[in-house]
């Protein structure tokens, strides 16, 4: 499941360059997540929280879109985690949408050390935040995105994978995170939108 942010109020701390909209910037991000997910074989069925029409319109022929109630990150991720109670009872996972540079076999290694345990999570590259929970069941996902979240997480009995997955763990919210993810390659959409400032 991926909660992406309506490309108008999402990203407010990445300001790039002339030339580059933010708002195309956040939906090129968004959608290289998303494609990622998809591709990836570990992953059986793609629900995107979200109320953004460009990124809900793609999504819609290739996954399942739920509306985002608009009560933030933690609102669109339990309106999401419900959606999954609603369909079955196995394993579910949590995406953040702005890991541009993700490939689908690092998303797929990840899901499978992390399925070894009934919660686990990936932290992002700084350790503090998180990029991936997963639970061996929706009613074992207890979601504490936001700062620090990597903390709370591991304090609510979620094991800690820092694992060496570049791809996955560099998630996006400033320049120069988007430069660092930029080096490692991202998705097109991305890659299109930022060599408008080139």
């Amino acid at each position: 499941m991926l909660p992406v942010k309506h490309a108008g109020l999402a990203k407010s701390r990445l300001a790039p360059p002339a030339g580059i909209a933010r708002t195309q910037l956040a939906r090129a991000i968004a959608l290289d997540s998303l494609d990622a997910a998809l591709a990836c074989p570990a992953v059986g069925h793609v629900v995107v929280v979200t109320s953004d029409p460009v990124v809900g319109a793609p999504g819609q022929r290739v996954a399942e879109v739920v509306p985002d109630p608009a009560t933030g990150l933690l609102g669109a991720v339990h309106a999401g985690v419900h959606r999954a109670l609603a369909r079955h009872g196995g394993p579910v996972a949590v995406l953040l949408a702005d890991v541009p540079a993700l490939r689908p076999a690092d998303l797929a290694v990840a899901l499978e050390e992390c399925g070894r345990h009934p919660a686990a999570f990936v932290p992002d590259a700084e350790g503090t935040g998180t990029v991936l929970l997963t639970a061996s069941e929706p009613s074992r996902l207890a979601p504490a995105f936001g700062p620090g979240s990597a903390a709370r997480h591991e304090a609510g009995g979620a094991v800690r994978l820092d694992l060496d997955l570049p791809s996955l763990r560099r998630d996006v919210d400033t320049w120069e995170a988007l430069q660092q993810a930029l080096a490692l390659g991202v998705g097109p959409a991305t890659a299109e939108v930022t060599a408008r400032g080139s």
